[in-house]
């Protein structure tokens, strides 16, 4: 009698932990659809990479001045920009916003766009990251000269 219900135990057991997956997969957040073509690398690579290679091809632009690059925000959000109910662009204000789903999720917070915006350009950003010409060294000088100063 013992073993019977040791064995009812342990299927109950089993069964109770089945239906507790099924419930804990809708615990993971759930990341909008990109609109394009999928990474070549595949989407687990860029999930666990993302961030040194923004920070890579960041230190391309800011050191080389190369404005033509792979991993920038402005290519992110030529498919992974999310639109409201009336179509447009939500910024990172929004729960909804492609990066802000995972990010709430693991916690980690989104500073890219303090300086940078969270919504794409109305030209699709195809000036700004399409030139290949290097930053004016006047401006860098200027704001350097200013934040050196504290002004």
């Amino acid at each position: 009698m013992k073993r019977l219900f040791a064995i009812l135990f342990l299927l109950s057991g089993l069964t109770g932990s089945a239906a507790f997956a099924d419930s804990s997969s809708s615990l993971l957040p759930a990341i909008p659809q990109a609109t394009g073509e999928p990474h070549p690398e595949g989407n687990e690579y860029w999930r666990r990479h993302h961030m040194e290679l923004l920070k890579h091809d960041r230190d391309l632009t800011l050191r080389d001045g190369e404005r033509d690059i792979d991993a920038s925000l402005g290519q992110c959000f030529t498919c992974h920009a999310v639109t409201d109910d009336a179509g447009e662009p939500v910024t990172v204000e929004s729960e909804k916003h492609f990066c802000r789903v995972c990010h709430d999720y693991a916690a980690v917070q989104v500073d890219c766009f303090m300086c940078h915006r969270s919504t794409p350009s109305e030209d699709d950003l195809g000036q700004a990251m399409t030139s290949s010409t290097k930053p004016d060294e006047s401006s860098i000088a200027e704001y350097l000269k200013r934040v050196g100063n504290g002004q």
